[in-house]
């Protein structure tokens, strides 16, 4: 693979599919309007030389804080032919973390999306002592208001920066065709700040080859072809959504942009028609839900075809692939075997799934607009359920896994051959190993350890944070991804855990529990917490109570209890503990909401060293979701 940036990537493909569309974005109407690869590329031209004569220049670090829009795209790829870097963000994030981002991340110039983001970060303008000059998207308020807290500082708008940079390219770009020139692949192109909450996030350097790579190679892996729609849904400066954008430029396809709400996804899907959604598991789950929600509340005959037609389409698909070689080898398997077994079943079922698909599955392809190829869903793990139900429908959801560290993907089901309850095999021009986490030595199929990975997508490290960068890539380049998986006899891959701290919740935010943990143990009443939620749609907790404040707590308020099962388990102990929890971690003190614990159970015995705690009083969390399955499976289920 030649490598080459980013800029110089899409300069080529403007230049072999003009006419093709890059964008489509809303307008004032709702209506989708194109925007051709030609124009796509002039727009970022325009803008490249707008930001040029606003003083960014060749490693300027510009703060980026702003949700999907038409104009995100134009800027970054109009900020990287400069040469310089971005450090994005939501809108959700909160003053005191955009502070610490845009003052370590070295950010002279911020581009803003409107003035909720100027009236968040201004009151923080003390702990960014670098900041100069702010761009706004949107600049159709009043800046009177802001003057005091301004001073000193430049604000120009996304209109003013586009229309001095279209004046100065319209007689020509050459200007900014020789800054495209000058990159190379191994520049820095961003730097991805992790999730902290009260702890520091880590900035993740990424280059144009870490990009370039997984654009190149995606096609073998999903088959996505030029003039190709696809729908945007996820947050943009996510690496995931980030990286979905570079491979639709690099493949000369469209991006179409829509929101994760239901209504409005699915209106949009009748609009555009897509080829391909990106998503997390939640909005598979929700549109599954959706689905059935109206099967079973039509009641009657429909609620049972619908569910009829379900289980024959999944025990058909099960067979088929049973019979073509697409169930995953955990063991070894015989495929003779497995064909013997298959082959009349699939034949017999085959007439059901074809009805199926007239009666009940079409209606769902149809809802998606009726185009769908593929769906492509990361950020946590695709539920099992969920997985089951779209395959039984013809839906093809290709399930990837990756690590902002990766830029970030590094599996994916192959759209070829997506084999279920795996990732798929490594991305291409990958290295992927599985490694005994005590040893070090390679496991063999079907046996547990924790995923490493090698090649050109790992990052740089962590920005001014090199130590923090050789605890997770080792001398040889080998990335420790912190998950616990195995390899099939295949060379597919199945994740089973998280050797690291960080969660994943199933809309796919990034949660450090650690911070949670360490608040929720500032209550006299709480000796140890575990905060849980992985590929959950909300965080619980176990708690382990200081049973010495507790007993002493139960005295004072006259609460009975003949032992301390029965005193954990007591209503007003219970909502005690909860009580406790919320007071501690909620957005006054600091949190977001999807941080929020939404249940606790809370344990009748001590946490012991050796068992629950490693010697230096880590808690040894695969052990404890070992030793408390049956407390955690309760309180994601409510019980």
């Amino acid at each position: 693979m030649n490598a080459i940036t980013l800029p110089q990537m899409l300069r080529r493909v403007a230049r072999e599919h003009p006419a093709i569309v890059a964008q489509y974005s809303k307008d004032a109407a709702g209506v989708f309007q194109p925007t051709s690869y030609a124009l796509f590329y002039r727009e970022v031209l325009a803008c490249a030389a707008g930001l040029r004569e606003a003083g960014i220049a060749r490693g300027s670090h510009v703060g980026f804080i702003s949700d999907n829009r038409k104009e995100w795209l134009i800027i970054d790829m109009g900020l990287l032919a400069l040469g310089a870097v971005d450090v994005p963000r939501g809108c959700d994030s909160m003053a005191g973390e955009l502070a610490y981002i845009l003052s370590f991340g070295d950010c002279r110039t911020a581009v803003l999306e409107n003035e909720a983001q100027l009236a968040k970060l201004l009151p923080a303008r003390g702990r960014m002592p670098l900041l100069d000059t702010l761009i706004l998207i949107d600049r159709d308020f009043d800046l009177a208001p802001y003057a005091g807290e301004l001073g000193g500082l430049k604000v120009l708008s996304y209109g003013e920066i586009m229309e001095k940079g279209g004046a100065l390219t319209s007689s020509g770009a050459g200007f900014i065709e020789a800054e495209i020139d000058k990159g190379a692949p191994d520049d820095l192109a961003t730097i991805i700040f992790t999730s902290g909450t009260t702890g520091e996030p880590k900035g993740v350097m990424l280059s144009h080859r870490n990009f370039y790579h997984e654009a190149v190679y995606a096609p073998e892996c999903i088959g996505n072809k030029p003039g190709e729609t696809w729908l945007t849904i996820l947050p943009v400066w996510h690496s995931f959504e980030r990286m979905v954008q570079y491979i639709v430029l690099y493949s000369a396809s469209a991006l179409a942009y829509s929101k994760p709400i239901g209504k409005v996804l699915l209106a949009d899907c009748q609009k555009i028609r897509p080829v391909w959604l990106t998503s997390v598991p939640r909005i598979w789950e929700a549109l599954r839900g959706g689905v059935y929600r109206n099967a079973v509340s039509a009641g009657g005959l429909k609620k049972a075809l619908f569910l009829f037609f379900v289980n024959a389409a999944s025990f058909h698909e099960k067979m088929k692939n049973l019979l073509v070689g697409l169930t995953p080898w955990f063991t070894k398997r015989c495929r003779v075997c497995d064909i013997l077994v298959s082959f009349a079943p699939f034949l017999l079922f085959l007439p059901l799934r074809f009805l199926g698909n007239v009666l009940v599955f079409r209606k769902i392809h149809a809802m998606l607009g009726g185009r769908l190829k593929a769906g492509v869903s990361g950020g946590g793990a695709l539920p099992e359920a969920v997985d089951r139900f779209f395959c039984a429908a013809g839906v093809c959801v290709l399930e990837g896994y990756g690590l902002t560290e990766a830029a970030p993907v590094l599996a994916v089901r192959h759209f070829a051959h997506p084999v279920p309850q795996t990732i798929g095999p490594p991305f291409p021009d990958m290295e992927v190993v599985i490694r005994d986490p005590e040893s070090g030595r390679e496991m063999p199929p079907g046996e547990k350890g924790v995923l490493y990975a090698r090649g050109e997508q790992i990052m740089l490290g962590y920005y001014k944070k090199p130590e923090e960068t050789k605890k997770v890539i080792d001398s040889e380049g080998w990335l420790d991804s912190g998950d616990i998986g195995l390899k099939t006899w295949k060379g597919e891959i199945k994740l089973t855990g998280r050797a690291k701290d960080t969660i994943v919740l199933m809309g796919g935010e990034n949660i450090e529990p650690l911070p949670i943990e360490a608040k929720i143990r500032d209550s006299e009443y709480v000796e140890h917490a575990v905060v849980l939620g992985q590929d959950q749609k909300f965080l619980a907790a176990l708690i382990v109570p200081n049973f010495e404040r507790l007993e002493a707590w139960a005295k004072e308020n006259g609460a009975p209890y003949a032992d301390m099962e029965s005193l954990v388990r007591a209503p007003d102990v219970r909502a005690l503990i909860h009580s406790e929890i919320t007071e501690k971690v909620n957005r006054k003190t600091g949190f977001r909401g999807f941080e929020m614990i939404f249940r606790s159970c809370v344990l009748a015995k001590p946490f012991e060293m050796g068992v629950e705690l490693s010697g230096k009083q880590d808690y040894k969390r695969h052990v404890i979701h070992e030793m408390y399955t049956k407390e955690i499976t309760a309180l994601f289920r409510g019980e």
